[in-house]
């Protein structure tokens, strides 16, 4: 497979992941606030400053924007194309990947993308978001769902199926420690967090559900939110396909299906990294994130997928520029060596 070609895919079901992700944080943020009352200027940032944070961005939206109100985050985070984590733009982008590798996806991907790309940038989806927010990010969900059901559904198991598996797989794990940092203010630096108030338990439930994670959890140990739980629910659990340690184990076997190399061996330094980071979350127990620090731990989590990202791209995606006169030498020097 062409190493461009691995890139479109790669990055085309990153995009449409993180279209999904965003539609569900801002969504359920935005109904939390229904939840307080009393609210001004300084609630608001509180609110929405931390979410901004979460994802990189706030020294964009600053310059965009005068004060962190609940419109202004969500015009930045949907339709602003200056945010290249807009919902538009991961969109167009997953798109622009997607036209660049057309022989790679099925007639059914392609016409549902561009369908969810055609909508948002119609009126149709300004009105529909004045008229409804929520049903505007059930659309996007939706979409997003449907895109990942018709990969597996109707898109051979190759090498490209691979290389969009860990797109989506490495994007989930990102933006789920994302989500999780939101609420690392209301946590001590170190040893298990408690409840305070009754606001941090609705910021911990909103949590879960921007992770789509409110059921699976509500199963496990009820509905009374124990801020330790979620944690440990969130980043370890081995049975939620939205856990840290659950994508991670999926993006380790995308990456050995690529190269063909079985467990407990590696070919490159991201199956190395892959396979390291998943051990760890395997062995790794509720009391020893906490004894580091949760946000601490959250960063280290997201330093190692950030190192898994740009070693696969080192392996597979970027190929150094050789002279002409290089590989005239090198084969000159393999006829050497075959007179030999």
């Amino acid at each position: 497979m062409l190493s461009r070609v691995a890139n479109g895919l790669y990055w085309m079901s990153r995009y449409i992941e993180r279209a999904e992700n965003t539609a569900r944080l801002v969504d359920v943020n935005l109904q939390l606030l229904l939840n307080f009352r009393n609210l001004n200027d300084s609630t608001l940032a509180g609110h929405w400053m931390p979410i901004v944070q979460s994802t990189g961005d706030e020294s964009l939206f600053t310059q965009l924007y005068t004060k962190a109100s609940g419109e202004n985050v969500a015009e930045f985070f949907v339709f602003n194309d200056a945010n290249p984590n807009s919902i538009v733009s991961c969109i167009y982008h997953g798109r622009e990947n997607a036209r660049t590798v057309r022989d790679q996806i099925t007639v059914e991907f392609w016409g549902e993308l561009n369908r969810i790309y055609l909508f948002l940038r119609s009126p149709a989806a300004r009105e529909l978001w004045q008229q409804s927010p929520y049903d505007f990010f059930v659309e996007v969900r939706n979409s997003s769902l449907l895109l990942q059901g018709l990969a597996d559904a109707t898109i051979m198991r190759n090498e490209g199926w691979h290389f969009m598996r860990a797109g989506r797989y490495i994007e989930r794990a990102d933006k789920t420690t994302r989500m999780l940092d939101v609420r690392h203010d209301t946590v001590p630096e170190t040893g298990e967090p408690v409840l305070t108030h009754q606001a941090d338990a609705l910021g911990w439930s909103a949590m879960l559900r921007s992770c789509s994670a409110w059921d699976a959890y509500k199963a496990l140990h009820g509905a009374e939110v124990q801020p330790a739980l979620v944690a440990e629910f969130l980043l370890l659990s081995e049975d939620f396909p939205r856990s840290v340690r659950f994508c991670v184990e999926h993006l380790n076997r995308a990456l050995r299906a690529i190269s063909g190399v079985g467990e407990g061996r590696f070919c490159n330094d991201a199956e190395k990294h892959a396979g390291r980071t998943l051990a760890e979350l395997q062995f790794c127990s509720p009391a020893d994130i906490f004894k580091t620090g949760l946000h601490e731990y959250i960063d280290q989590l997201q330093f190692k997928l950030d190192a898994i990202s740009d070693a696969l791209f080192q392996a597979y995606i970027f190929q150094p520029f050789q002279a002409e006169t290089d590989n005239v030498l090198q084969q000159q020097e393999e006829q050497q060596q075959q007179i030999r």
